[in-house]
Parts: C-alpha cells; structure tokens; sequence
C-alpha cells in the first residue's frame, strides 16, 4: 500500500482538543492536496474526526473553516496549478472558496468510533491514560480489517507497552506533535522495538509533507521534551520551597519564575510554562512517568495542593490562559497565587521587594525575543552568562545554578539512553520549547 492509498481513510481520535484539531487540520490539507492531483482524482478521501461532543464537534469545524481559508489564502498561486483544468474558477476567491469546500468534504466529524473501523491509519490524541488508549486501539483493531496502523500523540506513555497490551504486533508509534500542531516545527519520532519498518518510513514520509523536523527518541516515559521539562519543573518548584523557608512563598515563587525567564533567557519563566501546559496536566505526567524512574522520584506535593485547591491553569477555548500560579491580565501576570492563604496577592505588592532581594541583571543581558534574529547569538550569550557567573547577587546565583541543573537533565537524557544524542536534546529544547540555546552547553561550565 503506497503513501496516498494509507492516507485514503483515516481517523483522528480526540479530534476536538487542542492537539487533536490541530493534527486534523494537518491531516486534511494533506488529504486535500493529495486528492487533487490528477493521478488520484478517481480515489475518495475520507477523514474522520471522532470526539465525545457534539459542541466540540461542531467548534472543531468552526476552526478548520478559518484555517483551511488562511492556507488556501497564503498558497493562491499554488492551487491555480491544482485547478488549472477548473475553467469555472476564474478569481483567486473562487479558487479560494473552492479549496476551502474540498478540504472540509473530506472532514466527517463524528461521536461513533465505529467509523474508524474501515480507517488505514489512526490518530490519537486523547489524555495520557495508557488504559484508554490500550481500550480504544484494541476496539478498533478487533474490527477492522485493514490492520491500521496507529499514530499516538503521547508524550509520555512508552509505546512498546501500549503495543502490547493492545496486541497490535507493531503497528504503532509515537509520533508527537507539539502545541499547537498547526505551528510547531516539531515532532518527536518514538519506536517500540516491535514497530513494523514500512510504518517508520511512512511516517518520516508524512512528516516530510508536513515540514516538520523530526527528532527520535527512545521509548522511555516522557521521552526527550517532558524528560527534560518534568524534572527542569520540579527543579523550579523545589527551589522555591528552598527560598520560601527565608521569605514569603508568593516571592519565592516570583523570583523563580522571573531567574528562569531573564537570567536564563528563556521564552517564559518555569511557573508560566507549567501554567500554559496545565498544572493538572503536568501533575499527570508526572505520575505517568515516575513508575518507571528507578532512581528518581517525580512527584510534587506541591502540585497536588494547587490541583486540590482548583487551581489548574491551561487554557480557555480562545486560546487565553486560566489562572494558575499566576493571575493573567491581558496576558501579563498580575498576581500570584499564595496555596497556604488560598487566594492571589497582586503583584504589585510584592515585586520592589523582591526584585531588590534578587539583585540587578547583568548589563550585557540581551531579551530572550533579541536572541531570534541575531546572528552572533552565541557569543552576546557567552559573554552573558560569562557576565553572570561573577556576580555575588541572589538572582545569578539561582540562575547558574538553575543552568547548570538543566545541562544535568539533559545529558542524563543522553547517559540513560532516552536521546541518542546531545544534538536532538538541544533540537528539541530549541524547536519544541523556543529555547534560545540548547540545555546542553557550555555556558554554566
């Protein structure tokens, strides 16, 4: 079976979420372009999106109408190659609205998982629960005879258990996109020791349609971005505790977040990206991944609070963030939130005094959104953190610290097997967490 007849019939599981709509947008535009070449036109393509609600259903739909019209808008000389035989369309927005219709034709959106039983290939982006997706793939598999193949968005779960326990006689593989897929260059390529070889090459040969840059990791829980982020997290909340037994908790937890963002020049501070994923979610894979830690532990006591007390973070339908260790306002954090007092302190009352704990930033301290486009981004970081190590104040004190623990995670990576190399864990951290370097350095020597 060749690359378009394996992508005749497909199913997105858990298609309405945040990753699932994304990997359906993908899906069908491919879907799409395929089908509209003059060697497939006799072929049906058919993409069911499969989802618990029918609100969400019909949000997913929504959302695929507004994208699949900034593709087509973005691409208009490339579709009058593919409707050129169309002497019926003659405007760009004929052409435009035509695509449009093509893509969503090929969408079923559906409550019944019974339509994937003539599917060839299977997305599922569920929750990380090994249970469910072991139960939804061993449904399907049991009544389809087309033996698919299953594409699991896990970034936790190993895939050579799930192929086990679901009997799918290799079959399956992780293949996990990053948030959001539509954006996200990022893919990391998991292999059981069972996946059959033909569903390695057709997925390298799909993330090459997509554009995506692919980096394998080996099947150990949490593989290479959630390895380094889980522990990187728990390093973060421990030090806060650490500094919270000499000041206010909600300081601690301020000055925390604002060494992993400016010091260490990243994107956004550790507290803010574990609000962005989900408090909850982050808890979760925590306890997905610590069974099969042998000499560590990967649990927060302090995570289980927040959750307890409802605070989970995430996001809203819209895109915007719910509250969690922090209070957002127009996207800025304007308070924290205190678990012990169980209610969020305004920043504003807290932040002279701790930035004058914390002490000043190095004068050659260049903002992590600089860092995209220099092209001596190396060296204005050399000289940096070269800048910071020789400071004596609270904050380059956390932050070296901070670095070097990270570098630690990321070459334990490497020494335990989990990344075949100090490169993918770098490419990972750089593409899929929009790091202005990779944790694996030279930096924090």
């Amino acid at each position: 079976m060749n690359y378009e007849d394996r992508l005749q019939n497909v199913t997105v599981l858990g298609a309405a979420g945040k990753m699932g709509s994304g990997i359906l947008l993908l899906t069908a535009l491919e879907m799409a372009d395929l089908g509209l070449k003059p060697e497939n036109r006799s072929k049906s393509f058919v993409l069911n999106a499969v989802d618990i609600s029918n609100d969400a259903l019909k949000g997913v739909m929504k959302y695929l109408r507004k994208q699949v019209l900034k593709a087509a808008e973005k691409k208009t000389v490339l579709l009058r190659k593919m409707y050129q035989d169309r002497e019926d369309l003659i405007e760009n927005s004929d052409i435009i609205h035509q695509y449009v219709e093509d893509v969503l034709s090929i969408v079923h959106p559906t409550l019944r998982i019974e339509s994937a039983y003539d599917s060839r290939l299977i997305f599922e982006a569920v929750n990380e629960n090994k249970d469910l997706k072991v139960k939804l793939f061993s449904q399907i598999d049991k009544h389809n005879p087309e033996d698919p193949w299953f594409f699991t968005n896990t970034s936790s779960v190993p895939i050579g258990i799930i192929d086990q326990e679901a009997n799918l006689g290799g079959r399956i593989l992780g293949f996990h996109f990053y948030n959001p897929p539509a954006v996200q260059k990022l893919v990391e390529l998991i292999l059981s020791d069972n996946t059959l070889e033909e569903v390695r090459k057709f997925a390298l040969a799909y993330a090459g349609k997509l554009r995506k840059v692919v980096v394998p990791s080996n099947d150990v829980a949490g593989f290479i971005g959630n390895g380094h982020f889980m522990r990187d997290a728990l390093y973060g909340i421990r030090e806060a505790e650490r500094l919270a037994k000499d000041m206010p908790y909600i300081t601690a937890i301020y000055l925390v977040n604002k060494v992993t963002q400016d010091f260490l020049v990243r994107p956004m501070g550790i507290f803010q990206l574990i609000d962005y994923v989900g408090i909850d979610v982050v808890r979760f894979i925590m306890q997905v991944m610590d069974p099969h830690m042998k000499d560590e532990e990967l649990h927060s006591p302090l995570l289980d609070m927040y959750v307890e007390q409802g605070i989970r973070g995430g996001q809203n339908p819209d895109g915007s963030q719910k509250d969690g260790f922090f209070r957002y306002e127009k996207g800025k954090i304007a308070a924290i939130y205190g678990p012990y007092v169980k209610k969020y302190i305004p920043v504003d009352e807290i932040q002279e005094t701790a930035e004058e704990r914390f002490g000043e930033i190095p004068g050659s301290y260049i903002p992590w959104k600089a860092t995209l486009k220099m092209k001596d981004k190396d060296a204005a970081l050399k000289a940096f953190f070269d800048e910071l190590k020789t400071m004596d104040t609270l904050g380059a004190k956390l932050a070296v610290r901070y670095g070097r623990r990270s570098k630690e995670i990321g070459e334990k990576l490497v020494r335990d097997n989990v990344a075949r190399s100090a490169e993918d864990v770098n490419t990972v951290l750089l593409t899929g967490f929009f790091h202005a370097y990779g944790p694996i350095n030279e930096y924090f020597d």
